[in-house]
Protein backbone atom coordinates (compact mmCIF):
# COMPACT_ATOMS: atom_id res chain seq x y z
CA UNK A 1 0.00 0.00 0.00
CA UNK A 2 1.37 3.32 -0.74
CA UNK A 3 2.26 5.47 2.16
CA UNK A 4 -0.51 8.20 2.63
CA UNK A 5 0.81 11.88 1.66
CA UNK A 6 0.51 13.39 5.68
CA UNK A 7 0.75 18.06 5.59
CA UNK A 8 0.19 20.27 7.81
CA UNK A 9 -2.64 22.58 7.11
CA UNK A 10 -0.81 25.49 8.60
CA UNK A 11 1.50 24.99 5.32
CA UNK A 12 -1.53 24.91 2.86
CA UNK A 13 -2.10 28.06 4.57
CA UNK A 14 1.13 29.32 3.64
CA UNK A 15 1.44 28.12 0.30
CA UNK A 16 -2.58 29.08 -0.92
CA UNK A 17 -2.10 32.94 1.02
CA UNK A 18 1.24 32.85 -1.99
CA UNK A 19 -0.79 31.59 -4.50
CA UNK A 20 -3.72 34.00 -3.75
CA UNK A 21 -0.99 37.09 -3.48
CA UNK A 22 -0.11 36.78 -7.16
CA UNK A 23 -4.18 37.18 -8.06
CA UNK A 24 -5.24 39.51 -5.88
CA UNK A 25 -2.84 42.36 -5.69
CA UNK A 26 -5.09 43.50 -2.93
CA UNK A 27 -4.36 41.09 0.03
CA UNK A 28 -2.12 41.60 2.44
CA UNK A 29 -0.96 39.41 5.33
CA UNK A 30 0.16 40.16 8.68
CA UNK A 31 1.70 38.43 11.10
CA UNK A 32 2.34 38.93 15.07
CA UNK A 33 6.14 37.60 15.34
CA UNK A 34 5.16 33.91 14.33
CA UNK A 35 5.71 33.92 10.44
CA UNK A 36 8.16 30.87 10.53
CA UNK A 37 5.73 28.59 12.38
CA UNK A 38 2.10 30.34 10.92
CA UNK A 39 3.96 29.68 7.42
CA UNK A 40 2.83 33.21 6.40
CA UNK A 41 6.62 33.51 6.08
CA UNK A 42 6.24 31.65 2.44
CA UNK A 43 4.24 34.62 1.48
CA UNK A 44 6.58 37.16 2.88
CA UNK A 45 9.25 35.61 0.96
CA UNK A 46 7.13 36.30 -2.01
CA UNK A 47 6.32 39.75 -1.42
CA UNK A 48 7.49 41.07 1.17
CA UNK A 49 5.85 44.61 0.17
CA UNK A 50 2.42 43.39 1.25
CA UNK A 51 4.01 41.53 4.26
CA UNK A 52 3.15 42.90 7.68
CA UNK A 53 5.09 41.83 11.00
CA UNK A 54 3.43 43.69 14.06
CA UNK A 55 5.96 42.36 16.38
CA UNK A 56 4.05 40.35 19.42
CA UNK A 57 1.41 42.93 19.70
CA UNK A 58 -1.78 40.80 18.25
CA UNK A 59 -4.38 43.09 19.55
CA UNK A 60 -2.41 45.85 17.41
CA UNK A 61 -2.13 43.52 14.60
CA UNK A 62 -5.97 43.26 14.63
CA UNK A 63 -6.21 46.90 14.58
CA UNK A 64 -4.05 47.63 11.67
CA UNK A 65 -5.71 44.73 9.75
CA UNK A 66 -9.51 46.34 10.25
CA UNK A 67 -8.02 49.74 9.28
CA UNK A 68 -6.14 47.89 6.11
CA UNK A 69 -9.45 46.55 5.17
CA UNK A 70 -11.71 49.84 5.22
CA UNK A 71 -9.25 51.08 2.68
CA UNK A 72 -10.17 47.90 0.19
CA UNK A 73 -7.52 45.74 1.23
CA UNK A 74 -8.54 41.79 1.65
CA UNK A 75 -6.38 41.26 5.30
CA UNK A 76 -5.39 38.22 6.65
CA UNK A 77 -4.53 38.36 10.01
CA UNK A 78 -2.47 35.75 11.64
CA UNK A 79 -0.88 33.91 14.90
CA UNK A 80 -1.33 30.67 16.94
CA UNK A 81 -5.25 29.82 18.07
CA UNK A 82 -4.25 31.07 21.78
CA UNK A 83 -3.04 34.57 20.52
CA UNK A 84 -5.39 35.80 17.78
CA UNK A 85 -8.48 33.98 19.85
CA UNK A 86 -7.42 34.39 22.83
CA UNK A 87 -5.55 37.54 23.33
CA UNK A 88 -7.08 39.35 20.85
CA UNK A 89 -10.98 38.22 21.51
CA UNK A 90 -11.97 42.15 22.42
CA UNK A 91 -10.35 43.61 19.18
CA UNK A 92 -11.69 41.22 16.98
CA UNK A 93 -15.43 41.36 18.47
CA UNK A 94 -14.94 45.01 18.66
CA UNK A 95 -13.24 46.24 15.38
CA UNK A 96 -13.56 43.25 12.90
CA UNK A 97 -16.56 42.04 14.24
CA UNK A 98 -19.04 45.20 15.40
CA UNK A 99 -18.78 46.66 11.94
CA UNK A 100 -18.45 43.47 10.05
CA UNK A 101 -15.40 44.25 8.56
CA UNK A 102 -13.82 42.14 5.55
CA UNK A 103 -10.97 40.88 7.63
CA UNK A 104 -9.67 37.29 7.72
CA UNK A 105 -8.61 35.73 10.92
CA UNK A 106 -5.75 32.94 10.39
CA UNK A 107 -5.22 30.73 13.57
CA UNK A 108 -2.54 28.21 13.57
CA UNK A 109 -1.68 25.64 16.34
CA UNK A 110 -4.99 25.00 17.57
CA UNK A 111 -5.72 22.05 19.62
CA UNK A 112 -4.10 19.20 21.86
CA UNK A 113 -1.80 18.72 18.53
CA UNK A 114 0.25 21.69 19.33
CA UNK A 115 1.31 19.26 21.74
CA UNK A 116 4.82 19.68 23.19
CA UNK A 117 4.03 23.71 23.83
CA UNK A 118 1.54 22.90 26.37
CA UNK A 119 -1.42 23.63 28.18
CA UNK A 120 -0.49 27.43 27.54
CA UNK A 121 -1.13 27.17 23.44
CA UNK A 122 -3.12 24.49 23.20
CA UNK A 123 -6.22 26.23 22.45
CA UNK A 124 -9.63 24.20 22.67
CA UNK A 125 -11.66 27.22 23.36
CA UNK A 126 -11.26 28.73 19.93
CA UNK A 127 -14.47 27.81 18.26
CA UNK A 128 -16.70 28.72 21.04
CA UNK A 129 -15.35 32.77 21.37
CA UNK A 130 -15.64 32.94 17.89
CA UNK A 131 -18.72 31.59 17.45
CA UNK A 132 -20.34 34.15 19.94
CA UNK A 133 -19.34 37.09 17.25
CA UNK A 134 -22.34 37.69 15.21
CA UNK A 135 -21.55 37.27 11.27
CA UNK A 136 -18.64 35.62 11.81
CA UNK A 137 -17.79 32.74 9.76
CA UNK A 138 -15.71 30.01 11.58
CA UNK A 139 -13.71 26.83 9.87
CA UNK A 140 -11.69 24.22 10.50
CA UNK A 141 -10.25 22.59 7.53
CA UNK A 142 -9.53 18.29 7.68
CA UNK A 143 -6.36 18.36 5.33
CA UNK A 144 -4.50 20.00 2.66
CA UNK A 145 -6.88 20.67 0.21
CA UNK A 146 -9.97 21.14 1.83
CA UNK A 147 -7.34 23.71 3.54
CA UNK A 148 -6.65 25.45 0.52
CA UNK A 149 -10.11 25.85 -0.54
CA UNK A 150 -11.46 27.57 2.54
CA UNK A 151 -8.54 29.75 2.12
CA UNK A 152 -9.38 30.62 -1.31
CA UNK A 153 -13.27 30.95 -0.47
CA UNK A 154 -12.50 33.31 2.76
CA UNK A 155 -10.60 35.29 0.30
CA UNK A 156 -13.78 35.34 -2.05
CA UNK A 157 -16.26 35.72 1.10
CA UNK A 158 -16.87 39.23 1.83
CA UNK A 159 -17.08 39.86 6.03
CA UNK A 160 -15.49 38.26 8.75
CA UNK A 161 -13.71 34.51 8.58
CA UNK A 162 -11.80 33.07 11.68
CA UNK A 163 -9.73 29.87 10.39
CA UNK A 164 -8.26 27.36 12.45
CA UNK A 165 -5.22 25.67 11.10
CA UNK A 166 -2.80 22.56 12.58
CA UNK A 167 0.39 22.04 12.97
CA UNK A 168 0.47 18.39 13.15
CA UNK A 169 0.42 16.60 9.70
CA UNK A 170 -2.67 15.11 8.66
CA UNK A 171 -3.82 12.52 5.56
CA UNK A 172 -4.64 13.93 2.71
CA UNK A 173 -8.08 12.06 1.61
CA UNK A 174 -9.43 14.74 -0.42
CA UNK A 175 -9.02 14.57 -4.25
CA UNK A 176 -7.97 17.90 -6.56
CA UNK A 177 -11.41 18.01 -7.61
CA UNK A 178 -12.77 18.89 -4.72
CA UNK A 179 -15.70 21.10 -4.59
CA UNK A 180 -15.51 23.39 -1.50
CA UNK A 181 -18.27 25.96 -0.16
CA UNK A 182 -18.73 28.16 2.97
CA UNK A 183 -21.40 26.76 5.11
CA UNK A 184 -21.41 23.14 3.76
CA UNK A 185 -20.33 19.76 5.04
CA UNK A 186 -19.94 16.41 3.07
CA UNK A 187 -20.75 12.96 3.76
CA UNK A 188 -17.45 10.89 2.92
CA UNK A 189 -19.44 7.82 4.07
CA UNK A 190 -23.01 6.66 3.90
CA UNK A 191 -24.64 4.92 6.57
CA UNK A 192 -28.20 4.44 8.84
CA UNK A 193 -27.11 3.34 12.41
CA UNK A 194 -25.22 6.07 13.55
CA UNK A 195 -24.15 9.51 12.10
CA UNK A 196 -20.47 10.56 13.22
CA UNK A 197 -19.85 14.50 12.69
CA UNK A 198 -16.21 15.36 12.53
CA UNK A 199 -14.24 18.84 12.03
CA UNK A 200 -10.57 19.35 11.42
CA UNK A 201 -7.99 16.25 12.48
CA UNK A 202 -10.99 14.50 13.74
CA UNK A 203 -12.54 13.98 10.04
CA UNK A 204 -9.76 11.52 9.19
CA UNK A 205 -10.31 9.05 12.47
CA UNK A 206 -14.10 9.43 11.93
CA UNK A 207 -13.20 8.03 8.41
CA UNK A 208 -11.38 5.29 10.15
CA UNK A 209 -13.68 4.95 12.10
CA UNK A 210 -16.72 4.70 10.17
CA UNK A 211 -14.47 1.65 8.19
CA UNK A 212 -13.86 0.08 11.38
CA UNK A 213 -17.95 -0.32 12.41
CA UNK A 214 -18.50 -1.23 9.06
CA UNK A 215 -16.63 -4.29 9.55
CA UNK A 216 -18.68 -4.67 12.65
CA UNK A 217 -21.89 -4.63 11.08
CA UNK A 218 -22.59 -0.99 12.18
CA UNK A 219 -23.30 1.31 9.27
CA UNK A 220 -22.22 4.85 10.13
CA UNK A 221 -22.57 7.99 8.25
CA UNK A 222 -19.22 10.33 8.35
CA UNK A 223 -20.04 13.92 7.89
CA UNK A 224 -16.67 16.44 7.12
CA UNK A 225 -18.37 19.91 9.15
CA UNK A 226 -15.54 22.19 7.93
CA UNK A 227 -17.70 25.07 8.81
CA UNK A 228 -18.54 25.07 12.18
CA UNK A 229 -20.74 28.69 11.55
CA UNK A 230 -23.23 28.97 9.76
CA UNK A 231 -23.76 25.10 10.43
CA UNK A 232 -25.34 23.09 7.42
CA UNK A 233 -28.15 22.48 9.04
CA UNK A 234 -30.09 20.67 6.02
CA UNK A 235 -27.34 18.02 6.41
CA UNK A 236 -27.28 17.72 10.31
CA UNK A 237 -30.91 17.40 10.46
CA UNK A 238 -31.41 15.06 7.47
CA UNK A 239 -28.52 12.65 9.56
CA UNK A 240 -30.42 13.41 12.53
CA UNK A 241 -33.94 11.34 10.89
CA UNK A 242 -32.10 9.04 8.88
CA UNK A 243 -29.77 7.98 11.64
CA UNK A 244 -31.16 8.78 14.66
CA UNK A 245 -28.26 9.28 17.17
CA UNK A 246 -25.33 11.28 16.66
CA UNK A 247 -21.73 11.84 17.62
CA UNK A 248 -19.52 14.37 17.25
CA UNK A 249 -15.73 14.90 17.20
CA UNK A 250 -13.86 17.86 17.55
CA UNK A 251 -10.30 18.59 18.58
CA UNK A 252 -11.40 21.16 20.81
CA UNK A 253 -13.65 21.38 24.01
CA UNK A 254 -16.99 20.17 24.32
CA UNK A 255 -18.37 22.80 26.03
CA UNK A 256 -18.97 25.72 23.03
CA UNK A 257 -17.69 24.10 19.87
CA UNK A 258 -19.25 21.85 17.07
CA UNK A 259 -20.91 19.58 19.60
CA UNK A 260 -22.80 22.02 21.12
CA UNK A 261 -24.01 23.77 18.02
CA UNK A 262 -24.84 20.33 16.91
CA UNK A 263 -27.10 19.74 19.67
CA UNK A 264 -28.53 23.45 19.75
CA UNK A 265 -29.62 23.04 16.62
CA UNK A 266 -31.38 19.64 17.71
CA UNK A 267 -33.23 20.65 20.73
CA UNK A 268 -34.65 23.00 19.04
CA UNK A 269 -36.05 21.51 15.36
CA UNK A 270 -35.12 17.72 16.09
CA UNK A 271 -34.48 16.02 19.31
CA UNK A 272 -32.06 13.49 18.97
CA UNK A 273 -29.73 11.88 21.23
CA UNK A 274 -26.35 12.68 20.85
CA UNK A 275 -22.68 12.20 22.06
CA UNK A 276 -19.94 14.62 22.12
CA UNK A 277 -16.18 13.23 21.66
CA UNK A 278 -14.05 16.15 22.22
CA UNK A 279 -11.81 17.71 25.29
CA UNK A 280 -13.18 17.16 28.62
CA UNK A 281 -13.50 20.18 31.00
CA UNK A 282 -9.67 20.06 31.74
CA UNK A 283 -6.39 21.89 30.13
CA UNK A 284 -4.19 19.82 27.97
CA UNK A 285 -0.59 19.55 28.61
CA UNK A 286 2.73 18.73 27.17
CA UNK A 287 3.42 15.89 25.56
CA UNK A 288 3.62 14.59 21.40
CA UNK A 289 0.93 15.50 19.85
CA UNK A 290 -0.18 11.47 18.45
CA UNK A 291 0.27 10.50 22.34
CA UNK A 292 -2.13 13.29 23.26
CA UNK A 293 -4.75 12.96 20.86
CA UNK A 294 -4.98 9.14 21.76
CA UNK A 295 -4.79 10.14 25.33
CA UNK A 296 -7.77 12.50 25.30
CA UNK A 297 -9.95 10.32 23.14
CA UNK A 298 -9.25 12.14 19.89
CA UNK A 299 -8.70 8.89 17.72
CA UNK A 300 -10.56 6.66 15.96
CA UNK A 301 -10.04 3.44 18.14
CA UNK A 302 -12.21 5.71 20.76
CA UNK A 303 -15.08 6.76 18.23
CA UNK A 304 -15.44 3.47 17.23
CA UNK A 305 -16.08 2.69 21.58
CA UNK A 306 -18.47 5.55 21.62
CA UNK A 307 -20.42 4.63 18.10
CA UNK A 308 -20.30 0.86 19.39
CA UNK A 309 -22.21 1.63 22.95
CA UNK A 310 -24.13 4.44 21.89
CA UNK A 311 -25.33 1.65 18.99
CA UNK A 312 -25.94 -1.16 21.20
CA UNK A 313 -23.17 -3.88 19.03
Amino acid sequence: MADVKKIATRESYGNTLTELGKEMPNLVVLDADLAGATKTGIFKKAFPERHIDCGIAEADMVGVAAGLSTMGFVPFASSFAMFAAGRAFEQIRNTVGYPHLNVKIGATHGGISVGEDGASHQCNEDFAVMRTIPGMVVMCPSDDIEAKAAVRAAAKYVGPVYMRFSRFASPVFHSEDYKFEIGKGEVLQDGTDVAIIATGLMVNEAIEAGKALEAKGIHARVINMCTIKPLDEELVLAAAKDCGKIVTVEEHSIIGGLGEAVCSLLAEQCPTPVRRIGVNDEFGHSGPAGALLKQFGLCADHIVEVARDFVGK
